[in-house]
């Protein structure tokens, strides 16, 4: 397959996968491991334990060639072009099948692994201080006591950007579901930041490119704060990076006050957005400058249950 991107990829079929845009935004790419390959890398990594990724960092970048080389190196390909693309920049990653003869225990052994391969493809996951390794898992319930919206399952979570509140580049942001019961509601919810239909109106304000300050709760194990402006870049086509997300911003005066309000105000009622329900296995990575994303609300179980993953990170230069 060439690494050279269509505009918003038509359905294909090549080495192992296939690929298609999404229904209801095709700048969203789907791409659907067919299950010979799946079975394959399930055999193949068997020797490398989850516990050996998380002490040697090398064996994350071995489970993510062998992966590439189970498509005859055309995945790393297709995935790196698919989120360097303005265009894009955003895929659902899934698989045609389940491995069988798995217990609930080895099948999210295996989604870790595959998750792992895959950001490992396209560039290198940040230190997670919330779960203190290069990714988090975390179970989102009916009823919960954080001090951030990233459990709390009865409200809508904001359209937002990750890595406002630390120092590392945060160039794309996975997201992957472990396992889930008496679950309804709770999809993903995207928004191109291309898409937003008043961006103009704050791209182009007179705090759009001033330094904010950004913290984080306790939770997140983070205990310093930067500053950066909200739109802190441009792309090599001058058009905006974004790093926003309304419950980390801290403002020190009122007129930045009223500009952050007005942008959150103005992102959630953007119609743009695009609803986005993951199965269990499945990611979704976007590109995190150029894509919000947010999580609809969960209906109401008393013993409702979602274990996530996530893992964030900066792009190979």
């Amino acid at each position: 397959m060439n690494a050279v991107l269509p505009d918003m990829i038509t359905t294909q079929e090549c080495c192992g996968f296939t690929t298609k845009p999404f229904a209801d935004n095709p700048r969203l790419q789907v791409v659907t491991l067919q299950a010979d390959v799946m079975q394959r890398f399930a055999e193949g990594s068997e020797h490398w334990p989850l516990q050996a990724l998380e002490y040697k960092p090398f064996l994350r970048f071995a489970i993510a060639d062998f992966l590439d080389e189970l498509t005859e190196n055309s995945l790393a390909l297709l995935l790196n072009a698919i989120m360097r693309s303005r265009d894009t920049g955003a895929f659902l990653l899934n698989y045609a099948a389940p491995v069988e003869g798995l217990d609930a225990e080895q099948a999210t052994e295996l989604d870790i692994k595959l998750s792992t391969a895959v950001s490992h493809l396209i560039g290198v996951p940040n230190h997670d201080a919330m779960y203190g390794k290069f990714y988090a898992r975390f179970t989102v319930k009916n009823t919960d006591n954080s001090d951030s919206y990233l459990r709390q399952a009865h409200r809508r979570m904001e359209l937002h950007n990750d890595g406002t509140y630390v120092d590392e580049r945060t160039d794309f942001v996975l997201m992957q579901k472990l396992a889930e019961v008496n679950m309804e509601g709770g999809d993903s919810l995207l928004l191109h930041v291309d898409e937003w239909q008043e961006l103009e109106k704050f791209y182009h304000h007179p705090l759009a490119k001033q330094d904010i300050l950004w913290g984080a709760p306790k939770s997140k194990n983070v205990s310093t704060k930067v500053q950066h402006p909200v739109f802190f870049e441009e792309d090599a086509q001058g058009k905006p990076h974004m790093l926003f997300i309304d419950q980390f911003a801290e403002p020190q005066n009122m007129a930045q006050g009223r500009y952050l309000y007005e942008m959150g105000e103005s992102l959630e009622a953007d119609p743009n957005f695009v609803r986005v329900p993951l199965p269990v296995g499945s990611m979704l990575v976007v590109q995190n400058h150029c894509w919000l994303h947010g999580r609809d609300k969960f209906v109401a179980h008393p013993e409702l249950s979602r274990e996530l993953l996530r893992q964030r990170g900066h792009f190979y230069q």
